[in-house]
């Protein structure tokens, strides 16, 4: 551990990057605030073209599909099934990368007068990928053409099983490639390692958009649109593009901040009669916001694939019959809160497993086994986990002849996959990256296992690595937040993976009004040392640390939140959301 003192909810407070305001200020254009300027400069944007194109992404600023190898080669075969009448299949994965993907291409050929078949494995049964017998199926029902979208990059044996079926299968997908690269008809992934295009990050669904802006491109090229059967407007399906790619947690910068940005706005419109029905079962209205789609649609949408109904996700998200929305929505609903059920008892026995093995004290990486576990939501144990423990954790789910089927997530500083790779030669399969991974082996193999990462992880270890981190962006005077400032922070958004919101510290207030909101939240008014006042609130922390901290706190704070506009009965204010605090002259 390190000596750095801790806060109430016993994190280091750190710079997310070294400050750079006077150098943000020269970069940026005149109208942005110098917080906004360094804020920017910290995240490696640096001069006003650069500075423009993040606060103002457009789509004409996206490269160009032909950009990605194979791509030209899957059109051409595209065209080719599309003029012969060829039937189609769509092979999605079960989470909602791929379920908006194989949704996006049902909505496009739909639209085009093509029918299309959609396969969607059984993630228990079947498991992740393309596999032999769902190829020999869909060849048997005729399929000429499989387009896989989200999965496919390592389905060696599968794709073998389809070439010799006669199917020509097109991959899309995002997922790392290693060589021998499967015998795909055409291999359409920005992380093929000899493809030299360079935006890494995107997400399946925003591959599967990129092949259909491709195509549509192709058809147009040959005159196939005419006035009896108009070109789509490929901007309608932004909000699937949108949802996958937050929800899959990838990177809001580049590509993805264009695509996510637009996507956004297209939900907020509730075109779709499915996303619409998901709005109002997660009691979601007005514009959609990045954090709403990864805490609340995407968890319901996910929820079917976890508990074998993968294929309801992709109904919903393509019915046009608002009703049938609905019902697909309330049951969407239920299997999410099956999901929770099933997520807090795990949770609440993986923590007395801990508590029973000694803790977390002189363990570097953790294992928790169980029989009875579900397999669908261990990965989202394990995340919950390694938050709370802040260790590398791996949380496998027992079935009664002894196989396990496990989940990973790591924290900063520790990379998973290779702790994991150190005891290969004990799993059956694995796969993953540095931050989440997964893994298959057989329960007799736990206890050298549990040790052999433990002991991988602790290779790994260097000083403040199990410290919790708050990064913040700034270091401001209360008296200097109003509302024109926090209205250009908000130009930051959609905030995500990549682009976190911007944090701001503040130094020596007083906490004033202090009172608790629905026994969880915490409300009160900050105050600094010229009696200016700041409306504040911290979410879910009573119970706990932070809460006690604020309603006690009888001395000067720092505190760290970020800033918003509440809106409440049409009246706007500025408040500050609370992440943390500490007593003033605690910190370093």
């Amino acid at each position: 551990m390190t000596d750095t003192p801790l806060s109430f909810s016993g994190k280091v407070w750190k710079p997310r990057s070294p400050v750079r305001s006077a150098a943000g200020h020269a970069v940026a254009p005149p109208a942005v605030h110098p917080l906004l300027a360094a804020i920017l400069a910290n995240r490696g944007l640096e001069g006003e073209a650069a500075v423009e194109g993040f606060l103002q992404p457009r789509l004409q600023q996206l490269p160009d599909p032909l950009n990605l190898l194979d791509m030209e080669k899957a059109v051409q075969r595209l065209l080719q099934a599309v003029e012969k009448g060829e039937s189609i299949a769509v092979f999605g994965d079960y989470d909602v990368d791929g379920v908006t993907s194989s949704a996006l291409l049902v909505r496009y050929f739909r639209l085009l007068g093509i029918p299309v078949r959609v396969y969607i494995p059984d993630r228990l049964t079947e498991g992740y990928g393309p596999n032999s017998a769902a190829m020999t199926l869909l060849a048997a029902e005729g399929v000429r053409v499989v387009i896989t979208v989200d999965c496919g990059a390592t389905a060696c044996a599968p794709l073998e099983v389809a070439r010799q079926a006669g199917l020509d299968v097109i991959v899309t997908d995002h997922h790392q490639v290693r060589e021998p690269f499967p015998p795909a008809f055409a291999l359409i992934n920005p992380n093929r390692p000899d493809d030299p295009f360079p935006h890494k990050n995107m997400a399946g669904v925003g591959v599967a958009f990129y092949l259909i802006v491709a195509l549509n491109r192709g058809l147009r090229q040959q005159g196939w649109f005419q006035p009896s059967r108009p070109e789509p407007d490929l901007k309608q399906w932004l909000d699937l593009v949108a949802i996958g790619t937050i929800a899959d947690v990838a990177s809001l910068t580049g590509v993805n901040r264009i695509l996510v940005t637009h996507g956004l706005r297209v939900a907020s419109e509730s075109r779709s009669v499915g996303v619409h029905a998901l709005k109002e079962v997660a009691r979601l209205s007005g514009g959609l916001r990045a954090g709403q789609v990864a805490f609340q649609l995407g968890p319901r949408i996910n929820a079917g694939g976890r508990l074998h109904r993968g294929m309801l996700g992709v109904e919903l998200l393509t019915t046009e019959d608002k009703a049938y929305a609905d019902t697909l929505a309330a049951e969407l609903e239920g299997y999410n809160r099956e999901r929770q059920g099933l997520e807090e008892g795990m949770l609440r026995e993986a923590l007395r497993a801990v508590t029973e093995m000694g803790g977390v004290a002189d363990r570097f990486g953790i294992v928790v086994a169980q029989q009875g576990w579900h397999p669908g939501v261990i990965g989202v144990v394990a995340s919950r986990l390694a938050e709370k423990l802040y260790r590398p954790v791996i949380v496998v789910a027992l079935d009664e002849q002894g196989q396990g089927k496990g989940s990973g997530r790591s924290i900063p500083g520790v990379n998973l996959l290779a702790a994991i790779e150190s005891a290969a030669p004990l799993l059956k399969a694995y796969g993953g990256h540095q931050a989440a991974a997964g893994l298959s082996l057989e329960q007799h193999h736990l206890p050298a296992f549990t040790e052999i990462f433990d002991r991988a992880v602790a290779e790994q270890f260097q000083p403040g690595l199990f410290d919790p981190i708050l990064h913040y962006d700034g270091t401001i005077p209360l008296g200097t937040l109003d509302w024109a400032l926090v209205k250009q922070l908000e130009r930051l958004q959609p905030f995500g993976q990549g682009n976190p919101e911007p944090l701001l510290l503040l130094e020596n207030v007083r906490i004033m009004d202090c009172r608790l909101l629905k026994e969880r939240h915490v409300k009160c008014i900050l105050a600094d040392t010229q009696d200016n006042t700041l409306d504040a609130i911290a979410f879910q922390v009573w119970p706990g640390a932070l809460g006690e901290g604020l309603r006690s706190a009888t001395g000067r704070l720092d505190v760290i939140g970020s800033c918003t506009i509440n809106r409440y009965r049409e009246r706007e204010s500025v408040q500050m959301v609370l992440k943390d605090a500490r007593p003033t002259g605690k910190g370093v």
